[in-house]
């Protein structure tokens, strides 16, 4: 038995004793001393601690860990998550891996259900729904009706992995985004199992799952190959930790939102380098930030590099709890946390980090980030400059008579994402700013396809309790949805006449969004720039329709007298701000919404579900195919890598979306073709990322970014290169079969930053069945 069951105390709680793990009776048992350890490492500590005797973990392991940050020889850190979160674009493809699995275990005679998830995991879908109606109320209805239709077939292998896999909950689509109902409602931040209670921790099969690390819970995105390793009871082993502290000082100043606050961090962070290891917030600036705020920071954590983004617990957790309903939590949350060292309050030690980075609040101002990454901030002023660096070719060839629909136009203004919705500070912020707008007569651009897409009905509820339902919707901010819609990609089409005139003469156009990612190619395929911002400056851009504007000086409209209306007198103050979400949000909302998180709607309940053990495969589905990965499995060894030809060559900052595309199919491309040759007529297609649980659709869409710009096809965008010897121009996937009949194995080469961006396994499978058996980069991205 392990030594360090001695460790085993307990606290008392109002249901009664509960067993803990203590970190404070190391010492006496040869370990180090926890009490200047960064949080994040302790949360590991404990995790190996709870562990100790078991196959992964030994007592050396974990006192080794208790003497951070000095190393052992070749240690690491075997890390098991206390549950996994999934959304469906990563989801379907892991339960068709287990699905796949399962069929394997039958057909070798064995038992089916022995492939079971031995740790909680949660699959809420939030990445399907597309904005093909806005401007209306009756947008939403449209919007889900649709989206039922596209993706019937896979939300019936979601019910079906609902009643095959004990350990698997699914939440209906209209509920939210996964990140959001995770922070709002299913993270427990203190979770008690058998009796015992331990730290909340996870990993997610999306890259934003970092967002809980604003509540005090350490979870990180993964692969949906190591997910699928984790939800069967496999310990994911991780490096050595690094833990830079980031010191918090200052305040906000008044007219600058949390979004342009984690605008500047990740600047800051992403020129620093933090790829590979965790970050945690530390200082007196942390007490003036409210939890929304702190998990918005955390939700761009892999815009800016890292692993994680850890706010330790504190006062502020405990009051985001009762906000969010979950009043009940509190107790356990705050005994157990100062219990264990790990509840922060300002005048506690500073603990030792790897490094220290000091973060200034007061210096913030308002900002952006785009055209291409979001770790280019744009001071407000800055913005039509920061298009110009990069598309001023196509300006200065401009007709001077060019029209409204230019380059520079804001064609998409989107208030989307888990980013920025899950904050009522600034959804009440651009509520306001509308509300203003409208009084003095100011109306969006007729051009500018505007949405509000948010990521938990509790938004809904207190934008209509704070009577700004109204304005928004004659903004053309109607609600279309409560998922990821824009910022995955599933912005959906353009006007007719807009689109055609964009490609009619080529234009380099423009959404803005308050998303966390804007890479090339990502947001609409038409749309050649894309900018980051909080919600309010979404609504001034929808006002402006276009970039071609100072809004820090330049009047964005005319009121109804013809007066000039700069956005200072929209801006809502601070105490306005604070007023509306004193008056507009209580945790009745957040109770009501979630009683029934789980059950869905008519069309949910009603979806015809297959059962049993074993998925039965249709051999003729276009969505969910039995993968080969599980054919003919044996050990193989390794063999040499001889006479390769390189099929894509490409720079720094390739993303996962550059490698395995999420947004819309082209009818002309292999994908395309594939899908009109099995009867599916174009506007059937859905998107990449809906085509996840099929292979024959995705290794036709690996490298499929319309953005792409491969060196081995020089003058050409989009997924083209060359076969060789003989120079041909062909698509990457027609040249890599041609290359899999002639024998010849196959190389990516590439920049600094490779497969950065989304949790994407299809980044990883698609190259591996086109035939590509190695990629030489300059640096990987840790998610990749």
């Amino acid at each position: 038995m392990s030594e360090l069951q001695r460790t085993r105390g307990e606290i008392a709680t109002s249901a009664g004793p509960v067993a803990i793990r203590r970190l404070d009776r190391l010492p006496d048992l040869g370990g180090g001393d926890p009490s200047r350890l960064p949080h994040t490492v302790k949360v590991l500590l404990e995790n190996l601690l709870r562990r100790a005797g078991s196959r992964d973990v030994t007592d050396a392991d974990v006192l080794a860990l208790s003497r951070w940050p000095e190393p052992a020889p070749g240690a690491n850190v075997a890390f098991m998550p206390s549950r996994v979160l999934m959304q469906d674009f990563t989801g379907v493809p892991a339960v068709v891996d287990l699905a796949a699995m399962r069929s394997a275990m039958a057909r070798a005679g064995g038992d089916p259900a022995r492939v079971d998830p031995v740790i909680p995991v949660d699959l809420v879908i939030d990445h399907s729904v597309q904005v093909d109606l806005f401007r209306t109320p009756e947008a939403y209805e449209r919007n889900i009706e649709l989206e039922y239709e596209r993706n019937a077939e896979r939300y019936a292998l979601l019910r079906w992995a609902q009643q095959a896999f004990d350990a698997v909950r699914v939440v209906p689509p209209g509920a939210g985004i996964c990140h959001q109902v995770n922070l709002e409602h299913l993270a427990t931040v203190v979770a008690v199992r058998d009796g015992e209670a331990f730290p909340d921790t996870l990993v997610g099969t999306d890259s934003h799952t970092t967002m809980v690390n604003g509540l005090g819970v350490l979870g990180w995105g993964v692969g949906g190959i190591e997910a699928e390793a984790a939800m069967l009871g496999q310990p994911m082993f991780l490096p050595w930790p690094e833990v830079v502290g980031v010191r918090v000082t200052g305040a906000l100043p008044p007219g600058t939102t949390a979004t342009d606050l984690v605008l500047t961090l990740t600047q800051m962070l992403r020129a620093h380098g933090v790829v590979g290891r965790f970050v945690e917030f530390f200082g007196p600036g942390c007490s003036t930030l409210e939890l929304a705020d702190r998990a918005t920071l955390s939700n761009m954590c892999p815009e800016y590099g890292a692993t994680a983004a850890l706010w330790p617990i504190d006062e502020e957790t405990l009051r985001y709890l009762r906000l969010t309903g979950r009043e009940e939590r509190v107790e356990l949350v705050e005994r157990y946390a100062k219990e264990q060292g790990l509840f922060r309050r300002d005048e506690d030690p500073e603990p030792v980090f790897s490094e220290v980075l000091e973060l200034d609040l007061s210096r913030v101002e308002p900002s952006l980030a785009g055209p291409r990454r979001p770790q280019d901030r744009v001071p407000l002023p800055r913005v039509w400059a920061s298009f110009e660096e990069v598309h001023g070719e196509r300006v200065r060839a401009e007709r001077p008579d060019a029209g409204e629909i230019r380059n520079g136009t804001v064609v998409i203004a989107a208030i989307t994402s888990c980013t920025n919705t899950s904050n009522p500070s600034v959804m009440l912020a651009a509520g306001l700013l509308a509300k203003r707008a409208v009084e003095l007569g100011l109306s969006s651009k007729p051009w500018v396809k505007t949405s509000l897409a948010p990521g938990s009905r509790v938004v809904t509820d207190y934008l209509e309790a704070a009577g700004l339902t109204p304005y928004l919707e004659k903004l053309g901010f109607a609600l279309v949805g409560y998922g990821c819609t824009t910022c995955i990609g599933n912005s959906g089409p353009l006007p007719t006449e807009v689109a055609e005139r964009v490609e009619a003469e080529d234009l380099a156009v423009v959404a803005v969004l308050s998303g966390n990612r804007n890479f090339e190619g990502r947001i609409h395929p038409l749309v050649r720039a894309a900018y980051l911002a909080s919600p309010p400056l979404v609504v001034a851009y929808a006002l402006a329709g276009t970039v071609r504007i100072d809004l820090a000086a330049d009047p964005i409209g005319t009121d109804a007298e013809g007066r000039p209306v700069y956005l200072r007198d929209l801006w809502p103050s601070p105490e306005e701000v604070r007023r509306a979400m004193a008056e507009a949000v209580s945790p009745e909302q957040f109770r009501r919404e979630y009683a029934r998180i789980f059950e869905g709607d008519e069309r949910w309940r009603s979806l015809p579900t297959p059962s049993g053990p074993v998925y039965a495969w249709d051999p003729d589905s276009t969505y969910v195919r039995e993968p080969p990965f599980f054919e003919d499995l044996g050990p193989a060894e390794p063999t040499d890598l001889l006479g390769a030809r390189c099929l894509v060559m490409v720079g720094d900052s390739v993303t996962t979306d550059h490698i395995s595309p999420a947004g819309s199919i082209r009818p002309d491309s292999p994908a395309g073709r594939y899908l009109i040759e099995h009867g599916v007529e174009p506007r059937a297609f859905n998107s990449y990322g809906s085509r996840r649980g099929n292979h024959e659709v995705m290794v036709r869409g690996t490298f499929a970014n319309v953005r792409l710009r491969n060196a081995l096809a020089p003058g050409t965008e989009g997924p083209w290169t060359v076969h060789l010897p003989d120079g041909e121009l062909t698509s990457i996937y027609e040249a890599a079969m041609r290359y899999r009949a002639e024998g010849v194995p196959l190389l990516v080469i590439a920049g600094k930053e490779y497969g950065s961006g989304s949790s994407r396994d299809w980044a990883a499978k698609g190259p591996a069945l086109l035939g590509i058996r190695a990629v030489l980069a300059e640096s990987f991205e840790r998610i990749h």
